[in-house]
């Protein structure tokens, strides 16, 4: 047998070229965004980090639960009850009938809702005009808005209780809508997300087409900042529906919203935190229910706009 008919065991055999010119030996290499795109399998770790940072987060509102269907005596014990007790539907009626929840359930509902939306668009307008429109001044204007989120609210309250009276809105819903109707945050959030993701091509090709400032938000701006929206909305919704500091100076007991009326559960000699604890419960189930409906879709519109680019 000659040396010639031996297999030749070289780099060159071992490394086959494939049909697409890759080594056939190697893993071909992928780009940024092919490795971005592929799916990670998490590990056994991550599932128990996980599942921990979710117990300690149901945790509060578990305990909420088993303290509503408690009575007084039991949840002032040590050690305090870990499990639900059978009054959980009595104390439930007679808080929402105590602090007439129906009615403050409704204004938080109206104050909430106007709030957030008014927010998002306004924010919206003056995060598209911040992030991509060209004027003078721009850099001040945003630096002062910026400013005014160093600004503690407390110091305003006085000036703005004065301007309610003089508007004649004192104790009325219009009181705590119109001094939030929009926020610097939100602004700032949404100039910060529309800097990145909406390119400046989008906005030229608009121009060159012969589109205005207005068409070119409601076509081009608004499809792409929907879901940042989303999230803003989300985010404002839960801040207007928990805001207790200035409802309570601005309404009465007899236009509350549901911050405000909760205080009358505890209002007596001897607090019943049981009956504290329920409405609790019954004011948090509106915010769980939002999230349960809308939140696979705000997560959906996150992540598409993570992806994007």
């Amino acid at each position: 047998m000659t040396t010639d008919s031996l297999p030749v065991r070289t780099a060159d055999a071992r490394t086959r070229i494939a049909s697409d010119g890759t080594p056939s030996g190697r893993r071909p290499r992928l780009s940024l965004r092919q490795r971005a795109g592929r799916q990670h399998h998490a590990g056994p770790v991550a599932y128990v980090l996980l599942g921990l940072a979710a117990l300690f987060s149901l945790f509060p509102l578990y305990f909420t639960m088993v303290a509503a269907s408690s009575d007084n005596t039991r949840v002032t014990q040590t050690p305090p009850p870990f499990l639900p007790g059978p009054h959980l539907l009595e104390n439930l009626g007679k808080a929402w009938q105590d602090a007439a929840l129906g009615k403050a359930m409704v204004n938080s509902l109206i104050v909430a809702g106007v709030i957030a939306l008014s927010t998002v668009l306004f924010a919206t307008l003056a995060g598209f005009a911040f992030a991509k429109l060209r004027f003078r001044g721009r850099n001040i204007l945003l630096m002062l808005v910026i400013g005014t989120m160093m600004i503690p609210p407390q110091l305003g309250v006085v000036p703005l209780f004065m301007m309610m009276a003089e508007l004649g809105w004192g104790q009325k819903l219009p009181a705590v809508i119109f001094p939030t109707l929009v926020s610097a945050v939100g602004v700032f959030f949404m100039r910060q997300y529309l800097s990145e993701a909406l390119p400046d091509e989008l906005v030229e090709a608009g121009r060159v087409d012969g589109a205005h400032s207005l068409r070119i938000f409601w076509s081009i701006v608004l499809p792409v900042a929907r879901p940042a929206m989303a999230v803003l909305f989300m985010i404002t919704f839960v801040h207007a529906w928990n805001d207790f500091f200035w409802p309570f100076i601005a309404l009465d007991m007899s236009n509350p919203t549901v911050p405000v009326a909760l205080t009358q559960l505890s209002a007596g000699y001897v607090r019943d935190q049981s009956l504290i604890m329920a409405g609790a419960l019954l004011g948090t189930l509106p915010l769980l229910a939002m999230f349960v409906v809308f939140g696979r879709q705000i997560v959906g519109g996150i992540m598409q706009g993570a992806v994007k680019g």
